[in-house]
């Protein structure tokens, strides 16, 4: 197992030109900022209109509230970028991806990846894009607007298994970042990921948060910044930064030219036409920005400057808007590799507090309303230290989103920018829009005898057939990949479990005693459904365990009612959704609303919940599942909530069409792709897939009349989910010392599961319970896992996974759990 650890590294940047006392809140709250030597150089101090967080570390060098030479703030991002090339080196820097925070660290992230070089980038958005997907999103606890989207052009973006690197302009007690590894690490496991921020303002009870967090997902987790400090925050400090706030809100901004000897008054407004920003190059990171962008706009850079330049004069700052900084500081650069004198900065929506003093760090304030459509609707924008900082030209650069009516009304950006400078510049860069990528034509479904040993009209599979690719792993290699985090469970196979002579004697004795129970349950939820969903519904097995379900119940509607049920087989995977084109394939070829999912039982509902998340985004689906056994109480539609053994859930794929479990890996599976599975044709000898249906279906005509009693009684009762199975979940989670509920499989097919698939830990078996649980004490007898008897329990059993790979995971003895 790979060692998780934590590194963390700190060095002097270049110094900036702005130097502040910082003395103004220090003496009014008592604040006190400290640090290493390289501190003072980077930070002051500020107050802000936020309920969650009064002060606000104003950084010299990121460009945002306080202008400063380009080269200062491109050149700290980047030689941050270099560092951590150096960490990770080469070969693993040109499989980093870099991921920025919006709105402040959009530029620094980019520059980050300048230095890497090689790596892609992305920077989290505000701003939602019609037509473009979220591959993700998070919250920001203490920022005034929380809601960050992911919206990469190429989903494959963050679905590699190379470095991630994280870049914000300050890392204090590292909520927002930690919270966005651990989503994306849900999705998307990785070994290595690197935080990079300007400074570490890490409280001394933060320290340990990053290390215990590199332990709890097993991965390497490295911190680079370029200086460290705190923050002492007094007693009170928050309601006291407010009232001081509301106390100095009305204060005045001094006019802007007259250091310079201008007259007060509206400056010249311009427009400058098109630069030359090359067309395919987008104008930041927002949908991704590759090393071939990086190289084109690099190579065009100097021919922009030379257009821009003649429109400027005197001491000139480079205003970029919001979100929009990368590309306004690398105009700015350019432009200043010419000789001229500028500086850089840009537009904010944080509410920050003015204070005209020599010890504080935002001099004055412009004040203007939002011009670029935000998500969150009309509001105060602001720009900082532009009015008083002696410029001659501002150039404004925005992208085509926000060169809109607001903007130049009275009021605006321009109109607030032009009472403080002789001159106003604009550059309108194109906003870029992924061009929606045209759909390849999803292929038709799989079916037998080609890919399973099912008949080829009892199911089509939409899945890819990846029969030819090695994916099975050893059970306990796999256990602790899946635990540490290090792979997700659909990344790999089980080795398909080969049972014994005695074992499948079991299945048989099984499945000979529990048909006309089988039979009965099928009846009812095809009935029910049949009833109350569509006369003529489309079934779609979750694979692999609802597949044996939706043919039996395609069975039952053809021999009761001589409909002939469309039936297809299709994968959902716990954290990843369902496959997306298995959808759209569905949605070309039937009508959405006649689409029922049907799985074999319920255990504590997370493949219920996943669906229903998964579907939501696709119009017209029902997410409503039916299932053959609902012990946990989580749907409404099934055949019984009886916890009995299917004799299904006993083996693997050889009652299963001789398919394997679904695969999800970012390698094997495109953006255009169904999700993939093995056909093991090569254990025909062993199959007993038909075998199943048919002892099953022989029973039909003999439990007729207890459906019809059944449904009768069902249709008019109150199915409502209780979801007593989880409350039961939660509860021995917590009195076994297991701290991922995801360890607690409950029912006799997941306990079955774990006996076959994982490393049982232990099996609680309800007192009492009897011939349901034979293959289960015999599967248990032969791994070597304890049966222990428990008096109540809603289920027939619950098979507990072992969690040795999970470090600080305690036994049922309170005992430590050894780590592997």
């Amino acid at each position: 197992m790979r060692e998780p650890r934590v590194t963390v590294a700190a060095e002097r940047d270049e110094n900036s030109d702005v130097v502040w006392s910082g003395t103004w809140v220090a003496e009014r709250l008592g604040v006190e900022l400290t640090g290493d030597r390289e501190l003072t150089g980077l930070l002051g101090l500020a107050l802000r209109r936020n309920p969650k967080r009064a002060h606000l570390l104003v950084s010299n060098v990121l460009g945002k509230h306080v202008p400063q030479r380009p080269s200062v703030v491109w050149h700290a991002g980047r030689e941050l970028g270099l560092r951590v090339r150096d960490l990770l080196g080469d070969e693993a820097a040109a499989r980093a991806v870099v991921l920025g925070y919006a709105e402040t660290a959009t530029g620094l992230g980019h520059s980050v990846a300048d230095g890497l070089a090689l790596a892609p980038y992305l920077h989290s958005t505000r701003r939602p894009v019609e037509g473009v997907d979220s591959a993700g999103g998070f919250e920001e606890s203490h920022s005034h607007a929380t809601s960050h989207l992911l919206l990469p052009q190429d989903p494959r973006l963050l679905a590699g298994d190379g470095p991630l690197v994280l870049v914000d302009d300050e890392f204090s007690t590292g909520n927002t970042v930690l919270n966005t590894i651990r989503a994306l690490h849900e999705l998307y496991a990785r070994a290595h990921y690197v935080i990079v921020a300007l400074v570490d303002m890490r409280s001394p009870g933060d320290q340990g948060r990053l290390e215990a967090f590199a332990q709890e997902i097993g991965a390497r987790v490295d911190l680079v910044v370029t200086a460290r400090g705190s923050v002492r925050l007094p007693d009170g400090v928050l309601e006291k930064g407010q009232a001081l706030v509301a106390a100095h809100e009305t204060a005045t901004v001094p006019a802007a030219r007259r250091e310079h000897g201008g007259a007060a008054g509206a400056g010249e407004i311009i427009r400058v036409g098109d630069l030359g920003w090359p067309g395919d190059v987008p104008d930041g990171g927002r949908h991704g920005f590759t090393p071939a962008h990086r190289a084109r706009l690099e190579e065009a850079l100097p021919g922009m400057a030379a257009r821009l330049a003649p429109h400027t004069r005197g001491r000139v700052l480079v205003l970029g808007t919001e979100e929009l900084m990368y590309a306004p500081l690398r105009l700015a650069t350019a432009l200043e590799a010419t000789g001229a004198d500028v500086a850089y900065s840009t537009t904010t929506r944080s509410p920050v507090l003015a204070v005209d003093d020599p010890g504080y760090a935002i001099r004055t304030r412009l004040v203007f309303p939002a011009h670029d459509a935000p998500a969150d609707g009309p509001g105060e924008r602001y720009a900082y230290n532009v009015a008083g900082g002696g410029f001659d030209t501002v150039v404004v650069v925005l992208d085509s989103v926000g060169d809109s009516a607001e903007l130049a009304a009275s009021g605006g950006l321009l109109e607030r920018v032009a009472e403080h400078a002789e001159r106003v510049v604009v550059v309108v860069l194109p906003s870029y829009v992924p061009q929606e990528r045209p759909s390849m034509p999803l292929p038709e479904p799989l079916r037998g005898p080609a890919f399973s040993s099912y008949a080829p009209d009892e199911v089509g599979w939409l899945l890819q057939d990846l029969s030819g690719v090695t994916l099975e792993a050893p059970t306990e290699e796999r256990e602790e990949a899946i635990q540490s985090g290090g792979a997700h469970y659909a990344e790999s196979l089980p080795v398909e479990y080969q049972p014994s002579a005695h074992y499948q004697e079991l299945f048989h004795a099984a499945l000979d005693a529990s048909a006309d129970r089988i039979a009965r349950a099928v009846g009812v939820v095809t009935e029910t459904v049949l009833a109350e969903r569509s006369p003529r519904p489309v079934l779609v097995s979750l694979a692999r365990a609802g597949t044996p379900v939706g043919v039996l119940m395609r069975r039952w509607a053809l021999r009761r009612h001589g409909l002939e049920l469309p039936h297809y087989a299709v994968s959902i995977v716990r954290g990843r959704g369902i496959d997306a084109n298995a959808l759209r394939w569905l949605a070309a070829h039937h009508d959405p609303a006649d689409v029922v999912f049907v799985d074999g039982w319920t255990g504590k509902g997370a493949i219920t919940r996943e669906l229903a998340a998964a579907v939501a985004e696709f119009e017209g689906f029902n997410p409503e599942i039916a299932v053959l056994a609902d012990p946990g109480s989580c749907v409404r539609t099934y055949g019984t909530r009886e916890d009995f053994l299917i004799p299904s859930a006993c083996l693997n794929s050889t009652v299963s069409g001789l398919i394997s479990r679904t695969v999800l890996r970012a390698d094997l599976v495109g953006p255009d792709d169904f999700h993939g599975a093995k056909f093991y044709a090569e254990l025909a000898g062993s199959d007993v897939s038909r075998h199943f249906l048919d002892v099953v279906e022989a029973r039909f005509d003999g439990v007729r009349d207890a459906v019809d009693a059944d449904v009768k009684e069902l249709l008019g009762a109150d199915r409502a989910p209780t979801w007593e199975g989880w409350a039961a979940v939660e509860r021995i989670s917590e009195e076994y010392g297991i701290h991922d509920v995801n360890l607690v499989k409950p029912g006799v097919g997941e306990t079955t599961r774990v006996l076959l698939r994982r490393v049982p830990w232990k099996i609680l078996a309800r007192a009492g319970a009897g011939a349901d649980l034979d293959h289960v004490r015999l599967l248990a007898e032969q791994r070597g896992v304890p049966v222990e008897e428990v008096g109540e329990l809603p289920y027939s059993c619950v098979g507990l996974i072992h969690p040795r790979f999970t470090r600080g995971a305690t036994g049922v003895d309170g005992k430590a759990v050894a780590a592997k």
